[in-house]
């Protein structure tokens, strides 16, 4: 392991010095990155001078890299984490010296792994601090071991605005795409963390079952810095909006006092809307044109194992609540894991069509496979034992077979669908009438026409990059 003292020149350097701390982003779907936007503004006020780069719009230099003594990744979510391994690699050969600190929700689930020479330090939960306290003990040459376990950090943090000044320009990122123009979209976040522990998120093993509400003025003038730099739709990215409904109404009355003409998502489970239903007409009044909700499945089977406490006969109320004050439902999907079946798989599709949802889902979602990182509390579902197999530690994730072999090819065929689709720009209904047909012909039957929907939906309004874990 790197020591944190040595007599290179890099380490001789002040982490005070410009650039001599380093933080990177590798995924953050499609928003300008609110993980290094937050912990720039933090490092700053302790008179640290970092600087930040986002891989997905511009090039990481080896001149930026020697020029670093700390390296901190962003790693969020799954595939930031994948991207980030090999951002380390390269740190390490441009720069042995550096110590590479992985960040995020997927930093000290997978801290064994990253621990054994990838990284140096591993932080999750609430980051900024942690960050700042890692900076200020490597700038001293005092001891870090701490940031050694995969302990994660639950406090709440003193807020600072989050800077955004130096980052890629709005327009370089997702925008919001309503009635074919395409507009920039911002992103912030209300609360961390969420009060439900659905078994298969990564969310639950980190905060297990607490989240933090984000001070109100710091949430708006963030919201705000992002609209003056040309944003005019701002995504709500918690876990779930309506953990403080009263808080994020708050937030949302404020900004549409002071921007009448800005739009809004936000993801909200299918529980909460059921349960604040009240609340729905007033959030399309502020500007909510759509709303992200984790239906995953219909069967109750699933749904039972992954704690979702939602039926198939919700998401139907859900949806009508939904529809009665204009704002679409664009569910995310979870339609590949060891309890899912052929049939219900097939269920899953018939109500999408026959909903009139099938612009609502982004075909990705019909493809996604449960992903099982250490840590999550799905390797202690009591069924593990008849599909989990080994951890695949350079992939983060547990290997598992579904006990149906049709299954699991059909996951892999319609992933390939999805993938062609994608590459050729094809619309949602081509690429869910290849779905259809591929399902049914692996349950062994002839496909039926698609239902003809009972309501006729538009278009919903979207975000340009599609939902990815």
């Amino acid at each position: 392991m790197v020591a944190i003292v040595s007599q290179s020149r890099t380490s001789q350097r002040s982490l005070r010095e410009p650039g001599a701390i380093l933080l990177i982003s590798c995924y953050e779907l499609g928003h300008q990155p609110l993980n290094l936007a937050s912990p720039l503004a933090h490092l700053r006020a302790a008179e640290f001078a970092p600087s930040a780069i986002d891989i997905t719009v511009d090039p990481l230099g080896d001149d930026i890299i020697e020029n670093a003594r700390l390296v901190a990744i962003s790693v969020p979510m799954h595939t930031a984490l994948r991207l980030g391994s090999r951002v380390a690699e390269r740190v390490r050969r441009v720069n042995p010296d550096a110590h590479i600190c992985f960040y995020g929700l997927y930093a000290t689930l997978n801290a064994t792994y990253l621990l054994r020479g990838i990284g140096d330090s591993v932080i999750s939960g609430e980051y900024e601090n942690a960050l700042v306290s890692l900076a200020q003990q490597l700038d001293e040459g005092t001891d870090s071991n701490s940031f050694r376990q995969p302990n994660p950090r639950i406090e709440r943090v003193v807020p600072v605005e989050p800077e955004r000044n130096d980052l890629p320009e709005l327009r370089r990122y997702a925008g919001l795409e309503r009635d074919g123009v395409i507009v920039p979209a911002g992103y912030v976040e209300t609360t961390r963390g969420c009060h439900h522990t659905c078994t298969h998120c990564p969310i639950t093993p980190i905060y297990g079952g607490r989240f933090f509400a984000m001070r109100r003025e710091t949430v708006i003038a963030d919201a705000r810095a992002q609209i003056f730099a040309g944003a005019r739709h701002i995504t709500f990215g918690d876990p779930d909006f309506f953990n403080g409904p009263t808080h994020g109404l708050r937030i949302c009355r404020t900004l549409h006092d002071e921007f009448p003409a800005l739009t809004f998502d936000a993801t909200i489970k299918i529980e909460h809307i059921l349960e604040h239903q009240s609340l729905i007409p007033e959030l399309a009044e502020l500007g909510c044109l759509f709303v992200v909700s984790a239906v995953e499945s219909l069967d109750p089977v699933v749904l039972d194992h992954l704690k979702k406490h939602h039926t198939a006969e919700d998401v139907a109320k859900a949806l009508a609540i939904l529809d009665d004050s204009g704002i679409a439902l664009r569910p995310s999907l979870l339609p590949f894991t060891p309890w899912e079946t052929l049939e219900s798989y097939l269920g899953l599709l018939r109500f999408v069509a026959e909903q009139g949802l099938i612009d609502h889902v982004d075909p990705v979602h019909f493809s996604i496979r449960l992903l099982i990182p250490p840590g999550s509390a799905v390797l202690d579902d009591p069924t593990a034992c008849d599909w989990l197999r080994d951890l695949d530690q350079p992939l983060f994730t547990y290997r598992w077979t579904h006990p149906d072999p049709r299954m699991d090819q059909l996951q892999r065929d319609v992933a390939n669908i999805v993938e062609k689709a994608a590459s050729k720009q094809k619309d949602a209904s081509s690429a869910f009438m290849s779905i259809w047909k591929i399902a049914h012909t692996a349950a062994g039957l002839e496909a039926p026409a698609i239902p003809t929907p009972n309501r006729i939906r538009p278009r919903p309004p979207r975000l340009t990059e599609s939902w990815f874990c």
